[in-house]
């Protein structure tokens, strides 16, 4: 048995899938695959099973999302001894040496450690470049970025290594989010629990998303997802965030000229009493596994 789990969440995964599952099969480290499907119909699976006959494979038999779905691969993980788990996107891929290169970067503090997330034309993943490339960059200069580990507050969960200590610690991905938040949510607590989540930058990787631009009202959406991510958060003080998140929203929908976040007021408001009870959930060890 490997020492790390790369656990793939599948729905209607078809273009991507086999160049995903090949990327774990060439791995100068190697490493045993579970794909965790969440109601494919589009002929993932046969794919699978026929050319990848080697992969685990869970049907849940219905689109669970994928903090739900990445849940049962982490159960898993911890179940059956693994040292590691690695949370791989369905339309990401890894380079031969980004498993070895993350794990000879980490240590028993770095709960998580990403390498750098490259689009499918060889440079960096815009949103990740976004979230994390000025604190790289700012850390690279006169260092060797053989060894170097640069901390992160938040880096996107499309590639993640995440050590068995942070699964035993932090838990699973909360029910609170089914899709959009769940990553942010996850290292807020792990953040909560004082372990680190860091980008390793001789390592690299790709997530090939190109072509797929959220709409403008799907941006809204997630803005608006945001604030539910804020008032999860446990290292923030509940009841500001209650107030300082629906103001938000209001100003929210002023800057943007858009009745989306207004509408979403209300949504959020009846949600408080179940996101106060999961919040406090999440801060216990294990949470959601």
């Amino acid at each position: 048995m490997a020492d790390v789990l790369v656990i793939i969440v599948t729905y209607n995964a078809l273009k991507w899938v086999s160049k995903c599952l090949r990327s774990v099969e060439n791995s100068t480290h190697p490493a045993d695959v579970v794909v965790i499907d969440n109601g494919s119909t589009d002929g993932t699976l046969p794919l699978i099973r026929t050319d990848f006959p080697q992969v685990r494979i869970v049907e849940t038999g219905e689109n669970l999302g994928f903090g739900a779905a990445n849940n049962i691969g982490l159960r898993m993980a911890l179940d059956e001894g693994y040292a590691f788990a690695y949370l791989l996107n369905q339309d990401a891929r890894l380079e031969k040496d980004t498993l070895e290169k993350l794990i000879a970067a980490h240590k028993p503090d770095w709960g998580v450690l990403s390498p750098m997330q490259m689009n499918g034309h060889g440079r960096r993943d815009k949103r990740f470049d976004k979230k994390c490339g000025k604190l790289i960059d700012a850390r690279l200069t006169g260092f060797h970025t053989d060894t170097l580990v640069v901390e992160v507050p938040f880096v996107m969960a499309a590639h993640w290594l995440v050590s068995r200590r942070a699964i035993e610690t932090v838990g699973g991905f909360s029910p609170a989010f089914r899709q959009y938040g769940e990553d942010d949510n996850w290292l807020h607590r792990l953040h909560w629990h004082k372990l680190l989540c860091g980008v390793v930058p001789a390592a690299q990787a790709v997530h090939d998303r190109a072509g797929r631009r959220p709409g403008r009202e799907k941006k809204m959406q997630l803005k608006c997802i945001s604030t539910v991510v804020k008032v999860s958060d446990p290292n923030r003080n509940w009841r500001w965030m209650r107030i300082r998140e629906v103001l938000e929203l209001v100003g929210m929908g002023v800057k943007n000229f858009s009745a989306i976040p207004w509408r979403y007021i209300k949504e959020l408001r009846a949600r408080f009493p179940e996101l106060e009870q999961l919040r406090e959930q999440s801060k216990a060890k294990g949470a959601f596994l």
